[in-house]
């Protein structure tokens, strides 16, 4: 098992306490792109050319669960394909 299908397992089964750069360095990893936020907001965008929809994450520490979650959503979506 690689380290980051370890990061993957770690995050997808407890998705609190997640910092944020550990989420980020696991959607880099899947192929998504990261947009920076621009002066006046720490939301972070990401999108991968094969899912529709842009994720959004806060840059705070932890991030919360809700947006845990929506990464792995995402994730999951990108491995049925």
């Amino acid at each position: 098992m690689s380290k980051f299908e370890k990061l993957y397992n770690k995050i997808a089964s407890n998705p609190k306490n997640v910092d944020f750069e550990s989420l980020n360095k696991l959607l880099l990893r899947y192929g998504f792109k990261c947009k920076k936020p621009k002066s006046g907001t720490s939301h972070y965008n990401y999108y991968h050319e094969k899912l529709p929809d842009i994720l959004t994450i806060p840059f705070d520490r932890p991030v919360k669960s809700v947006y845990v979650k929506k990464a792995i959503a995402a994730i999951e979506r990108l491995k049925e394909n």
